[in-house]
C-alpha cells in the first residue's frame, strides 16, 4: 500500500510539470514531507465540457482534494479513512472505485512515497521496522495514478459552498525490481506521454488500464530513513534525508 508521501513542490512548479489550464489551489498548500491520510493534498484532473458553468471545453486543474476517497453513494463521509488506496487488480469491479475508474481518474504528485521494512527481529522477538523513501531517480516529480469522487453532504444546504467533498485515493500494484524486498505493493507511476490518456474523461476505464503497470525497473530509487516519519506529528525536509541503515537490519 502506500499510506505516507511526500509532497514539497509550489503550485506554480505543478500547473507547468502537468500542463494544467486553470488552477484552483489559492495560495496553496505548504511543503508537506508527511503526507497522511484524511489530509489535503494536490490532485491533477480533467473535467469534462460544462457549457453551463462557462467550460465550454475539458479543462485540465490544479485542485485541493482530501486524501481518502468517499463514493458518492456514501452516508458517512467516514469511509474515506479506509479508501486511501485502491488495487489495480479490483479496481474495475469495486463498488467504491469502479465509477471513478470510468471517467473520474487523477494525477497525485509526489516527491516520493515511504514504505517500511520489516527487518531482524528485537530482543524481544517484535520485526523492526524501517521506513524507506522511495523517490524518482532523476529527481523529478512523480505522478501517482488516482481516482476521485465528489461527495455531496446531505445535511448542508443547496447553497452552502462547502456542500461538495472533493476526495481520491492512489491506485496500487504489484512491485517489483529491488522494491519488491521492501513492500510488496507499489503506487502505478503515469509517464508524462502517458498523462492526457489517463486523465481523459471521455476514455472508459477499460482503454487506460494498460497504464496500471508497475514502475519500470530502475526509475525509482530507495533509501533508508529516520522512524520519524512514523509520526505524523513531524515534518520537514529532514524525514527525507538517508539514514545509516545497520547490517542487522538489512540482513534481516
Amino acid at each position: 500500500m502506500c499510506g505516507r508521501y511526500a509532497s514539497s513542490r509550489e503550485p506554480d512548479d505543478l500547473v507547468d510539470e502537468f500542463d494544467v489550464a486553470v488552477s484552483l489551489v489559492g495560495a496553496g498548500l505548504p511543503a508537506d514531507y508527511n503526507v497522511a491520510p484524511t489530509k489535503e493534498v494536490y490532485a491533477v484532473l480533467e473535467r469534462p465540457p460544462a457549457p453551463e458553468r462557462d467550460r465550454p471545453e475539458a479543462e485540465r486543474q490544479l485542485r485541493v482534494l482530501t486524501w481518502g476517497l468517499v463514493p458518492s453513494w456514501a452516508k458517512d463521509p467516514g469511509i474515506g479513512s479506509r479508501m486511501i488506496n485502491a488495487r489495480t487488480e479490483t479496481v474495475a469491479e469495486k463498488p467504491a472505485f469502479r465509477k471513478a475508474f470510468a471517467t473520474r481518474r487523477c494525477l497525485l504528485p509526489a516527491d516520493g512515497y515511504y514504505e517500511w521494512y520489516a527487518g531482524a527481529p528485537d530482543a524481544r522477538g517484535k520485526p523492526r521496522k524501517q521506513p524507506f523513501f522511495i523517490h524518482p531517480s532523476d529527481g523529478g516529480v512523480m505522478a501517482m495514478a488516482g481516482l476521485y469522487e465528489i461527495w455531496r453532504d446531505p445535511a448542508k444546504p443547496e447553497d452552502a459552498e462547502d456542500r461538495f467533498r472533493w476526495t481520491c485515493t492512489i491506485l496500487t500494484t504489484t512491485a517489483e525490481d529491488e522494491l519488491g524486498r521492501i513492500h510488496d505493493r507499489s503506487p502505478v507511476l503515469i509517464d508524462g506521454a502517458d498523462r492526457a490518456a489517463w486523465l481523459d474523461p471521455t476514455l472508459p476505464g477499460t482503454e487506460v488500464a494498460g497504464l496500471l503497470r508497475p514502475p519500470a525497473p530502475g526509475r525509482l530509487r530507495a533509501h533508508p530513513v529516520s522512524t520519524a516519519v512514523g509520526n505524523v506529528a513531524h515534518n520537514g525536509p529532514g524525514l527525507v534525508e538517508p539514514i545509516p541503515l545497520s547490517e542487522a537490519l538489512v540482513e534481516g
